[in-house]
C-alpha cells in the first residue's frame, strides 16, 4: 500500500502507512508468540520472513519515495539510491546484524526516519544524497548502535524519550509538505541522543572479533 501510494504521489499517505507497518513489526513477534506459529508450522521461518517484510518497510519504500518526490538529484539519484539498496542488502545478511549483548552492528536500515527527514526539511537533493552515501557506508563499519527496546543501559530514558520523539515524527507526517523548521529542528534531540549513546556504549564494550 504504501509503494502504491509513493506512485500516486500521496507521499504523507505513505509515510502513515510506514508508521503503520513500523507498529506492525513491533507486535508481530508477540503475536507470533501467542498463536504459536512455530509450533503450526514448523517447517516455517518466521525470522526469516520479518527479514524480507523488514527491508522493504525501512529499506526498499523509503528509497523509492526519495526518488519518485524528486528529493535524489535527477541525473544520478538512483546511484545514490542503489547504494543504500546495496548496503542494507549486505547489512540484513550480515550475521553480527543483531548481538546476543542487544546491539545492532553498523549502521541500522532506519531509512524510513532519514526519508522523513530528508523529504520535510527541503535540502538540496545533491546533500540528501550524499547524506544517503555517508549513512551507507556507516553500514560497513562495526559499530553498536543502540537496539531500543532490548539494550538495557538507560532504556527506561530511551523509551520514554523515544515515544516523545515519535509523536513529534508523526507531526512532521501530519505537517507535509509545509513543515515547520522548528519541529524538524526539536525533533533532532533524539537522533542525537540515540547516536551519543550508542557511540558511548560501544565504546565500553571493548575489541569484538
Amino acid at each position: 500500500m504504501a509503494t502504491l501510494a509513493v506512485f500516486d504521489e500521496r507521499y504523507r499517505a505513505a509515510f502513515l502507512l510506514l508508521v503503520a507497518a513500523t507498529i506492525v513489526d513491533g507486535t508481530d513477534g508477540v503475536l507470533a508468540r501467542v498463536a504459536r506459529v512455530k509450533e503450526a508450522t514448523p517447517h516455517f521461518d518466521g525470522a526469516r520472513l520479518d527479514d524480507i517484510v523488514d527491508y522493504l518497510t525501512f529499506v526498499f519504500v523509503p528509497v523509492l519515495l526519495l526518488y519518485r518526490a524528486g528529493d535524489l538529484p535527477p541525473r544520478w539519484g538512483g546511484v545514490a539510491a542503489a547504494v543504500v539498496l546495496l548496503s542494507s542488502a549486505y547489512g540484513f545478511c550480515r550475521t553480527d546484524a543483531k548481538t546476543e549483548d542487544n546491539f545492532f552492528t553498523g549502521f541500522p536500515s532506519y531509512w524510513n526516519i532519514v526519508a522523513v527527514y530528508l523529504h520535510a526539511a527541503g535540502l538540496a537533493a545533491g546533500v540528501n544524497a550524499g547524506i544517503l552515501i555517508v549513512l551507507s557506508a556507516l553500514v560497513f563499519v562495526r559499530t553498536g548502535y543502540v537496539y531500543p527496546t532490548r539494550t538495557p543501559v538507560l532504556r527506561g530514558l530511551t523509551v520514554a524519550l523515544g515515544a516523545v520523539w515519535g509523536l513529534m515524527v508523526l507531526g512532521i507526517i501530519m505537517l507535509l509538505p509545509d513543515v515547520p523548521g522548528w519541529l524538524v529542528l526539536g525533533s533532532l534531540f533524539f537522533p542525537v541522543y540515540y547516536t551519543v549513546l550508542s557511540f558511548t556504549l560501544d565504546a565500553r564494550r571493548g575489541p569484538r572479533p
